[in-house]
């Protein structure tokens, strides 16, 4: 939840931090533009968060009751992606804020109601169905002849992904008091990258930060660090 949380600063950040990145000769005023813009980011986001905490948590369950007293499942459930896709999109087309922290909010104003048990007894199917569908689609996203034609660059992404993932998790959870067993069975369950690196690298090679070749580290990463992430556990 930690990594999720933080993933989603940066996709509100990197836009405004993208010129300061990129360097070059102006970029004492990219850095000035910078600073302005995550002023103005952090201001967006803090205003749509206070809406849709003060607003939104008392409206969306009175939505949500309202459509539940209609004794319709189907209706129910779809009012609640309504609702989730909803706030989503005013999140990003009006606020500028990522399309992830809007669906994050909804979820969490969601959650709020009184029928937040059914909302999640009726999204297990899709959220079954999207799984499926992230596996489908990053495996579209790699390019297995850049993998054979660049192992060791691979090999070096996949040793940095998983063997500094478990060190910090060991080093975390043995600071906070518990037994090496408990620091290393949580350090083998994290060490890996999901599904926020692709949006983020997506974000990034949109700005011009990351390159194709850098997305493909990312992605061929992400892959074989989940794979590997059952072995490690086990162990």
């Amino acid at each position: 939840i930690v990594e999720d949380l933080l993933a989603v600063v940066v996709l509100v950040l990197l836009p405004s931090i993208a010129p300061i990145l990129e360097g070059g000769a102006d970029a004492a005023n990219a850095s000035q533009a910078a600073i302005v813009g995550i002023a103005i980011a952090l201001g967006k986001a803090a205003v749509f968060a206070i809406l849709m905490i003060v607003a939104g948590a008392r409206l969306v369950p009175w939505l949500m009751l309202v459509v539940a007293r209609e004794g319709s499942r189907e209706l129910f459930s779809l009012a609640v992606l309504a609702i989730a896709l909803g706030v989503a999109f005013v999140s990003s087309s009006v606020f500028g804020v990522s399309f992830a922290l809007g669906a994050f909010l909804a979820g969490a104003v969601v959650g709020e109601s009184d029928m937040s048990h059914q909302a999640a007894a009726d999204a297990l199917p899709l959220r079954g169905a999207f799984a499926v569908l992230f596996f489908v689609s990053a495996g579209m996203l790699l390019d297995p002849a850049y993998l054979i034609a660049n192992p060791l660059p691979v090999a070096a992404v996949v040793a940095l992904i998983v063997v500094a993932k478990w060190l910090t998790k060991v080093l975390i959870v043995g600071a906070a008091g518990y037994p090496p067993r408990v620091a290393l069975t949580v350090a083998a369950g994290l060490a890996q990258i999901g599904e926020f690196s692709f949006i983020i690298g997506t974000l990034g090679r949109s700005l011009g930060l990351l390159p194709d070749a850098g997305y493909q580290l990312i992605v061929a990463g992400a892959l074989i660090s989940i794979g590997l992430n059952p072995v490690l556990f086990a162990v």
